[in-house]
């Protein structure tokens, strides 16, 4: 399968815009009182916040992959 040029563009577009933004968001999360109880030990919200970070930037760096293999190939 090839990807046009736009498509690949659009996809590090998409992968570069989610490498910016979710590190930004999480230290906003770790910020947060509701991040740690009162032990200091990490709440849900935190640990929700950490699979949802940690999901999108990996989906992230495979989506920025694809864009470049589509620019290469």
């Amino acid at each position: 399968m090839e990807l046009g040029i736009l498509w690949s563009l659009v996809l590090i577009v998409a992968a570069v815009w989610n490498l910016v933004v979710w590190p930004q968001f999480w230290r906003r999360v770790t910020k947060d009182p509701r991040a740690r109880d009162d032990a200091g030990r990490p709440t849900r919200f935190y640990t929700v916040h950490a699979v949802l970070v940690g999901v999108s930037v990996v989906l992230a760096v495979l989506v920025g992959v694809v864009g470049v293999l589509g620019l290469v190939g």
